[in-house]
Parts: structure tokens; C-alpha cells; sequence
């Protein structure tokens, strides 16, 4: 029995083949096989002494290269390494050994991490994303890629219909509805109510949908379905599809989707909380915007607001203006500003714009409006006050009367056509801080150019300038307001507006409303040419 070296090396020990623990094979340089134990016969029924080594082909050609060198394959169902002893008479030893196991479980760790990578890329995906129709979207596409050959992504039902996203097998997405009877599909009404997924194996292909199967598909050959897991609800479901000729999913394929559904699902979700959310708001923040003003009986009217935030939509500055009714025959237009900013502040804006959308009957005593706003305003729990002012305004022939009250607010300035700049005599307490008020009204008189201009502290307290610790002041906005006599109402808040944004710069400010009223200069005569602008009458 020939002996053969236990090392490449020469070590001292010495085995025979015969007994040695593993499949031996001793092959001389010209292929062919010396000796093989009982085990190598075993394993390879076609090898024998004296013939040449020609199976297994991937030892066969590794042995007849230059230089022998470890090598792997299959040896029938099994997996094996053949490691080279270099015998000193010539030839070589192939010790094989089993690495079935080991390979299957290197696999499998392989097959994992790739899991986790694919689920770690999937999650930065979904995680790019709150609208709704892109997180399908991208649902679809991930799973097309990495899972199946084909996927859908299926929404819960809206107004009878199920809305669909497909990513079929070259890649391409479409949107598409059915109707909420195709739940009926095996597996798909467990899925969007969020129960656990039917294996596979239960689901008969044949029976799916024709929707189901996107265009140019061809049969399918194995289907799964699985919930996409919401918040507390089902975010809808996951359908992968592999073609006839493709293998079938197996179970860690399975356990995979449900992995990449529970974040999907997830995204989704969130997708949809934040357009219900952002649904909400635009409904309720419709409310709480400042109108578009527009002339009204013959009077101008124009406002403009900034935010002390400059992303938000909202804040404690307000003003609105009231057409005449059967009740009140006057137009009122109010300005107010509530103290604190955001959203808190633009909450109790709301109250008092609705109050006193209430209490218009009584716009001809503003005295008795303000008392009984004072008292809705501190019977509603608030511990927040505010100033207002009141405008009732009517046309008289050619002019404009207004009827102005103030509440803690700063008093209005009118701008006459000769450039000169008053402040209605007006003066009141503020609304929601102490039980009974005080107030007086004024009454102005508006010619043809002539505006009254009803602002919040946040124009003359506004910071900025050279060294950007300077307040705008009552006296540049008076200035500047004598610059705009004769302008229309529009070009009045205009003019204000951009001063003060170029005073603020990029400082910090507190939210800023201003209201122009102004009586109209007349008709617009064209000019004789028809080229020059014309002018108004006077």
C-alpha cells in the first residue's frame, strides 16, 4: 500500500491512503489513478487503478494543469475540496473533503447579508419620500428588483376602487385602479385587512386575475401575497410574481417579503398619515389665511401680511373686511393682533375673526361690539388678549366716511392728497385682558386719493437698518406713508410692505398685517393719443 505524506511540506508522520479519514485518490503525473481507498470508491464508481482520473472533470483538469493547487466542485449531489499531497516517488495525492455543509451555511450567510444590505437600501429608499403615490412607486420598483419578477402594490379601497401601482418585468411603472370586488383574489382580502400572508404554496396561480398579470408577462409560475403592516392598520398589500419558468418562492424568500412588506408597509403609512394631515390643515388653515380684498361698495381696499416666521402661513396678525348686510349697512374692516405668534396665536385669531363675523348685527355700536367680543374672548379659557381696530366705512357722494375705533391698537394714519400724514383720534383698552373696556371712535373723512392705513406694531417695532438693532418707527412709516397720496389702495400696502421687508433684511420681526382704505379718484380718462397713460379725474 503506497504511503502517503500527511503534509505538503514532508512531514514526519506518514498515512496510508487506506487508512486515511477522508476520500483519497493518488493519481501519477501521466493522470492516471495508482490507488484509491475505500472511501474515494466509493464516492467515485467510475474511478479504478491503472485508468486514467477523468471524473470528476474539475479534479481531472485541476490535476493536469501545472502545479498542483487546492480545488472545489460537486462530486454528484455533494460539494468537496481537493487538497494536493505531492508524493516523493512522483504523483499526487487528492485528499476530498466534504463541504456540503459548510458551503450551505456560507450561503446562507451570504444570502443574508445580502438580505440586510437590500432591506438597509430599501429603508433609505422609503424613507426619501412622504408622498403617497411615490412610496408605491418606489414599493413596486424595489420589489420588481430584488424579490420577483414582477410586483404590485395595492392601497386600500378609495370610493369603491383599489388603487393600484405596477412595476412589471422591465421595469416599466403604471398606475392603474380596480374596483374594490377584486378583493376576492385568493390571499389579497386576508392581505389589505392586515391579516397573516398565505403561503405560497396554497395559492394557485391559475386562479389570479387577468389584472393581476401585467401585459407581456406570459403564465405565472408562483405568486405571493403579503400584507404591507401600517400603523395600527393594514397599509395595504405586496404581489410578487415569478414567471413559469422561474423556481418558486421558497420559504426564506417569503420570510424576505414579509421583512421588506413590515417596512414598506411602514412608509406607507407615514405617506398616508401626512397627506390626511396635510389635508386637515389646508382645510383648517383656509380659514385662518388673511383674505383677498377687493373694492366694496365703491371703496378700495387692500391688505398685506408677513408671518414673524418667514415658512409659515399663519400668525396673531389678522385683518378682514365685512360687506354691508340687511343688519349692518356699512362695510367694517378690522385689523387686529393677537399676542404670541404661530400657530397658538393664529387659533385665537380665528375666534376672533368668527365672533365677530357674529356680531356684525351690531357693527353700528362699536362700543358694544368690543364689549361683548371682550367678554366671548374671556369666557372662552384663553389667557391671551389682543388689540383691534374697527373701520366702518360708507360712500357720501365723491368721498369716503369711516367710523374708526380703536381697541389698545395703534391708532390708523391718513395720508391726504397733500402729502400730510394724520392720526385718527381714537384710543381704547385692549380686548380679552380685564372685565370691562373702554373706547372712542373717531370719525374721518376720505376725499377722491385720500387713504386711511390700519398697521400692526410689528411695521414700526420691525428691527433692522444699517446696524439691524433699529426699530422702523412711527415716524418713517409716516414718512413713508406721505410718499404714497394719490396712490391707490393696492400701491399703498405695497410701497409699506417693501420698505419694511428692506429694513428687516434678514433680522428677526414680528408678524406684520397692514389694511389700506382708500377712496377712489374717479373715472380714468384715456388719453387723447391712445398711447400715455392718461389721468384720473379729480
Amino acid at each position: 500500500m503506497t504511503s502517503v505524506d500527511g503534509s505538503r511540506t514532508g512531514a514526519a508522520s506518514v498515512v496510508t491512503a487506506a487508512a486515511a479519514p477522508y476520500p483519497v485518490v493518488v493519481v501519477d503525473d501521466a493522470g492516471r489513478v495508482v490507488e484509491l481507498n475505500d472511501a474515494a470508491s466509493a464516492l467515485m464508481p467510475d474511478a479504478s487503478t491503472e485508468k486514467p482520473l477523468t471524473s470528476p472533470e474539475w479534479l481531472a483538469a485541476v490535476h493536469r494543469a501545472p502545479g498542483a493547487t487546492t480545488a472545489n466542485g460537486m462530486v454528484g449531489s455533494r460539494f468537496f475540496s481537493a487538497h494536493p499531497s505531492v508524493l516523493p516517488g512522483g504523483g499526487t495525492a487528492w485528499w476530498l473533503v466534504e463541504e456540503t455543509a459548510y458551503r450551505s451555511v456560507t450561503e446562507e450567510l451570504k444570502a443574508e447579508r445580502e438580505r440586510a444590505r437590500f432591506l438597509t437600501e430599501a429603508s433609505t429608499a422609503l424613507l426619501a419620500s412622504l408622498n403617497l403615490d411615490r412610496c408605491m412607486e418606489i414599493i413596486a420598483r424595489l420589489a420588481a428588483e430584488h424579490l420577483a419578477d414582477a410586483a404590485l402594490v395595492i392601497a386600500p379601497a378609495r370610493a369603491r376602487k383599489l388603487p393600484v401601482v405596477v412595476c412589471d418585468h422591465e421595469a416599466r411603472i403604471t398606475r392603474t385602479t380596480v374596483p374594490a370586488q377584486a378583493e376576492t383574489v385568493p390571499g389579497l382580502a386576508e392581505a389589505l385587512r392586515g391579516f397573516p400572508p398565505v403561503p405560497s404554496r396554497w395559492i394557485d396561480p391559475a386562479t389570479a386575475a387577468d389584472w393581476l398579470i401585467p401585459e407581456g408577462f406570459g403564465e405565472i409560475g408562483s405568486l405571493v401575497i403579503t400584507p404591507l403592516p401600517g400603523h395600527g392598520v393594514a397599509a395595504g398589500a405586496l404581489v410578487l410574481l415569478r414567471r413559469e419558468q422561474e423556481t418558486r418562492f421558497s420559504e426564506s424568500e417569503e420570510a424576505s417579503a414579509g421583512l421588506f412588506a413590515a417596512r414598506a408597509g411602514a412608509a406607507m403609512s407615514a405617506a398616508w398619515l401626512y397627506a390626511e394631515q396635510n389635508t386637515i390643515t389646508d382645510i383648517l388653515m383656509r380659514e385662518l389665511l388673511p383674505p383677498s380684498l377687493r373694492q366694496v361698495e365703491g371703496v378700495e381696499f387692500a391688505g398685506g401680511y408677513r408671518a414673524s416666521v418667514d415658512t409659515d402661513r399663519i400668525g396673531g396678525d389678522f385683518y378682514d373686511v365685512h360687506p354691508p348686510s340687511e343688519d349692518c349697512p356699512e362695510t367694517l374692516a378690522v385689523l387686529g393682533d393677537v399676542a404670541g405668534k404661530g400657530l397658538e396665536a393664529a387659533v385665537i385669531t380665528g375666534k376672533i375673526r368668527n365672533t365677530v363675523q357674529a356680531l356684525l348685527p351690531m357693527a353700528d355700536d362699536h362700543a358694544r361690539l368690543l364689549r361683548l367680543l371682550n367678554n366671548a374672548l374671556r369666557g372662552s379659557g384663553s389667557i391671551r388678549f389682543a388689540t383691534l381696530v374697527l373701520a366702518s366705512t360708507r360712500r357720501e357722494d365723491r368721498d369716503v366716511v369711516l367710523r374708526v375705533t380703536s381697541a389698545g391698537h395703534p391708532a390708523p394714519l391718513i395720508v391726504r392728497r397733500d402729502s400730510t400724514v394724520e392720526e385718527a383720534d381714537t384710543a381704547g383698552t385692549l380686548i380679552g385682558a380685564l372685565p370691562t373696556i373702554n373706547s372712542r371712535t373717531a370719525e374721518v373723512r376720505l376725499a377722491p386719493g385720500e387713504t386711511c392705513l390700519l398697521y400692526t406694531d410689528g411695521v414700526t417695532e420691525a428691527k433692522g437698518g444699517p446696524l439691524g438693532d433699529a426699530m422702523f418707527g412711527e415716524r418713517r412709516l409716516k414718512r413713508a406713508l406721505a410718499e404714497c397720496a394719490g396712490m391707490p389702495a393696492e400701491a399703498v400696502v405695497e410701497r409699506i410692505q417693501m420698505l419694511a421687508d428692506a429694513w428687516i433684511g434678514d433680522g428677526r420681526h414680528d408678524d406684520i398685517a397692514v389694511l389700506a382704505i382708500t377712496a377712489p379718484r374717479g373715472a380714468h380718462l384715456s388719453a387723447v393719443d391712445g398711447t400715455t397713460p392718461g389721468r384720473y379725474t379729480a
